[in-house]
């Protein structure tokens, strides 16, 4: 009887796991760096409320990368959270191996059965909206562009900010340049102090280090995945942000009630799933740009405006 109750209500609780399941997560960059701080921000979240446990391994080299997999899987991790976007053959032969483990991972390309799931920032929503604040904030028309490389997902969110920016100022023009590498601010900031000497008065900060340079000169930057304001007050006039907790949460859900599945979670980062927002320091920016951006947030989430997607590579304008 108990199972035919069981069954009438559509939970496979004879497969169900306990509450906490054994999260790892491993990370090519350091915790703080900002992409990686959000997937960190929502794990410690569901840590805390007990679902999960969770542990981490950060700075971990390419190389590396399929051991530490490998590792955690016979330490008898359910779920395994991580980056595959410089390891995909990699990462993809060792879930392989695994089956028993839920994988769930940044990349560039498609699920794989039977358990390599797979997500990104999708946060170009957000972008575009910054990119009408700053096109409208502009003086000198020319914004310079920092980002880490030049792969679709960094190649989206730039080319949605530029589209963004060119709808509220059509004569606005770009200085782009990627500095391979996902973390160092130093030379971030150098190539944002060159396109500074070159008239930029606004600074797209795809990366650490973009924003100490917009402060140290006294022009505005704009922020990427993370809100950096009360770091560098009077400098951040618009931040695109990038919420983990619908993706993390969902694959929690998926994997406690044993029915995770190789998906693209990607859409979760979706601002209509709460994946994705902007903010805007409106004492920074023009107050008609301000309700423009607001509005057109209102048109995304209820579905009457679509983004364009464009992973090619952004070029400078000028």
């Amino acid at each position: 009887m108990a199972v035919a109750t069981t069954l009438s209500l559509g939970m496979p609780a004879a497969f169900a796991k306990d509450k906490p399941i054994k999260v790892a997560a491993i990370y090519t960059v350091p915790v703080e760096q900002q992409w990686v701080s959000r997937i960190n921000k929502a794990l410690k979240a569901a840590e805390e409320r007990g679902d999960i446990t969770y542990t981490f391994s950060e700075n971990v080299a390419n190389t590396d990368y399929e051991r530490v997999m490998r590792e955690y899987a016979e330490q008898g991790m359910d779920l395994v959270v991580g980056e595959a976007f410089a390891v995909e053959r990699a990462a993809r032969k060792v879930a392989a191996e695994y089956s028993d483990t839920a994988f769930l991972m940044g990349s560039s390309f498609g699920a794989a059965k039977p358990n390599f799931a797979v997500f990104d920032n999708w946060i170009h929503e957000p972008s575009y909206l910054t990119g009408m604040i700053a096109g409208a904030t502009t003086k000198s028309n020319i914004i310079g562009m920092v980002g880490g490389y030049a792969i679709p997902e960094v190649n989206r969110l730039m080319n949605a900010f530029m589209e963004g920016a060119l709808a509220t100022n059509p004569d606005v023009k770009f200085l782009v340049t990627f500095i391979n590498s996902w973390y160092d601010p130093p030379k971030a900031k150098e190539s944002a102090f060159a396109m500074i000497d070159k008239g930029a008065d606004v600074l797209y900060a795809e990366r650490f280090g973009v924003s100490d340079a917009a402060k140290e000169k006294g022009i505005l930057a704009i922020g990427n995945v993370i809100d950096t304001a009360d770091d560098y007050p009077g400098t951040i006039l618009s931040s695109a942000l990038w919420h983990m907790e619908p993706t993390v949460d969902k694959a929690i859900a998926a994997v406690l009630s044993d029915s995770f599945e190789p998906a693209d979670y990607g859409p979760f980062s979706f601002m209509s799933y709460g994946g994705g927002s902007f903010v805007v320091d409106e004492a920074l920016a023009p107050a008609d740009a301000v309700a423009a951006a607001k509005e057109k947030e209102e048109e995304i989430l209820g579905g009457m405006f679509r983004v364009n997607v464009n992973d090619s590579e952004p070029k400078s304008t000028m």
